[in-house]
């Protein structure tokens, strides 16, 4: 049962009258309560506002949500030569684990824990040749795809070496030159390559470049589901976007909704930039001006004749999030200042509504609200899979 908690400052001085000082009203939940979506989406109402503000949620988030689904690592030309490693973190500061992309000398890629089995020190703290992966503590030694290899000073330890010696080995997964990770995924990535194969698969994907000129990052004060909510339905492109919605047909915006992704196409208008689709695709003959997909729960894909767009969504808080947008651009696109400028001016529009509604979740007066069936199909279906995973 949801409530509220008001949390007075006691300071009154005997002279004054009515002084109280109060802290902000915050919703708070019973620890045991679940949080359900109904299926129908006619009869479905969305998360409780609560959800978007206890700090244990957020945590619960991160542990049964970020830490099993896949997570974006980045282009394979981040580590083009062989016998080289690459340390990260992934998801860094809110799933910050230590990680470390390895080329071996056969050129295979392996994602690998970048902590030493011995006494958790870090063992690249920079990209590096890993010929052989040594820990500069004590020694410990490992193989190019994080296999134990030598240990000095352990001969008369016994049962060693054993399982737990090897450093812990991620699965890592691609698509075109994409690279993603998982710390123990509870998703079929076949699935989502399936469908990108399907619809992106005419395009020279291995032949886009990022751009860092066109790349950043933007810090949105707001919980980073509901980044992903507004990310989620075309509704409010007519109130809220002027001049997308001149270059999209809004009556025939759809959305298609997959096991653990989702895909919102967008139509162009008369005379706006679309895809050349060839002939046997399953949406030839049709004005598609961008496909949007989401991976569940932070990745958007979002594809446009000149390239792919690639924004990674990272919690930081329950009311800050970084959003880190990553451009890629076909050979010989059209992609210039005046399309970095309509995304960049369609970022802060978006930043603006979610920040409103960050602030709006603190009235007392609200609890939930309602699916519009027709075109929040995919919000109700994240807030589905958010409440499936937070009960597993």
């Amino acid at each position: 049962m949801s409530g509220y908690q008001n949390i007075p400052k006691m300071s009154i001085p005997s002279n004054a009258q009515n002084t109280f000082d109060f802290l902000p009203f915050r919703k708070t939940s019973d620890p045991l309560h679940t949080f359900q979506i109904h299926p129908d989406i006619r009869k479905a109402h969305t998360l409780p506002a609560s959800f978007y503000q206890e700090d244990a949620v957020f945590v619960k988030l991160r542990d049964k949500v970020f830490a099993r689904s896949w997570q974006w690592v980045g282009h394979k030309e981040l580590l083009p030569l062989e016998g080289h490693g690459r340390p990260f973190r992934l998801l860094d500061p809110f799933l910050p684990e230590p990680m470390l992309l390895n080329r071996d000398d056969s050129g295979k890629l392996h994602c690998i824990s970048n902590v030493c089995t011995h006494r958790g020190n870090l063992l690249l703290q920079h990209p590096a040749r890993t010929k052989q992966i040594q820990c500069l503590y004590h020694g410990r030694r490992f193989d190019q795809d994080g296999s134990f290899r030598h240990m000095p000073e352990f001969e008369d330890a016994e049962d060693f070496p054993s399982a737990c010696d090897h450093l812990k080995r991620y699965p890592l997964k691609q698509w075109g030159p994409f690279l993603f990770t998982s710390i123990e995924p509870a998703i079929d990535f076949e699935n989502i390559r399936k469908e990108l194969d399907s619809r992106l698969g005419f395009l020279p994907i291995g032949e886009m470049t990022l751009r860092p000129e066109y790349s950043r990052d933007y810090l949105v004060h707001a919980h980073w589901a509901l980044y992903c909510d507004n990310y989620l339905e075309g509704f409010h492109i007519p109130f809220v976007h002027a001049d997308l919605n001149v270059l999209l047909d809004y009556s025939s915006y759809s959305t298609e909704l997959f096991e653990h992704f989702n895909l919102q196409i967008g139509y162009g208008q008369k005379g706006s930039p679309c895809f050349d689709l060839p002939a046997g695709h399953p949406d030839y003959g049709k004005d598609i001006a961008a496909y949007y997909y989401w991976l569940f729960p932070n990745i958007m894909l979002n594809f446009y004749p000149w390239g792919l767009s690639v924004n990674v969504v990272k919690p930081i808080s329950p009311t800050k999030t970084r959003v880190s947008f990553y451009t890629y651009l076909l050979p010989d696109s059209d992609f210039d200042f005046l399309s970095e400028g309509r995304i960049d001016k369609v970022e802060r529009e978006d930043e603006a509504v979610v920040e409103s509604v960050q602030k709006g979740l603190q009235s007392m007066a609200y609890q939930s609200g309602r699916f519009s069936p027709t075109r929040e199909k995919g919000v109700h279906h994240f807030h589905r899979l958010l409440a499936q995973f937070l009960e597993r």
